[in-house]
């Protein structure tokens, strides 16, 4: 495929977790399949709806094998920064937070994930759209978000 950018036996790393969407044989929809962080082998590279690349990934370690979106993959040998949280994982303010000497953001206010910045400086960062603030998204640094409930 010329548009990928990968090819078949290179080393990805997947950059979000990846659940069952109903696809994979054996586990229900909504089931984890692998975690991010975790490095894997293209097998095949094809497309969905004609304009997606999707890629086979091996993931060795889990032993599946799993079709991944590019913006899912970085490569398996690029710089990786975990992250605390994900995309669409719900978080909460873990201290007020203001813009121009406004607070805008109480304590535990409920926000969700809208994107990971792990290349931000000071470290990991988020684009947060709080519940509380309707319409606008704010970068906030990892240390200043809590978990909304306890990790499996």
């Amino acid at each position: 495929m010329t548009n990928s950018r990968w090819a078949q036996g290179e080393a990805v790393r997947l950059i979000r977790n990846v659940r069952n969407d109903g696809t994979y044989p054996g586990l229900d929809p909504g089931m984890p399949l692998v975690r991010r962080g975790s490095i894997g082998y293209v097998v095949d590279v094809g497309t969905f709806l004609q304009d997606q690349v999707i890629y086979s990934v091996n993931f060795l370690d889990e032993d599946k094998i799993v079709g991944c979106r590019e913006e899912e993959l970085i490569g398996g040998d690029e710089p990786w920064t975990p992250s605390r949280f994900e995309f669409r994982e719900k978080v909460l303010a873990a201290k007020g937070l203001s813009v121009g000497g406004e607070v805008l953001i109480p304590v535990g206010a409920i926000g969700e994930v809208i994107k990971v910045v792990r290349d931000a400086p000071g470290g990991v960062a988020y684009h947060i759209h709080f519940d509380c603030l309707l319409g606008r998204v704010l970068q906030i640094p990892e240390d200043a978000l809590d978990p909304t409930e306890a990790k499996e």
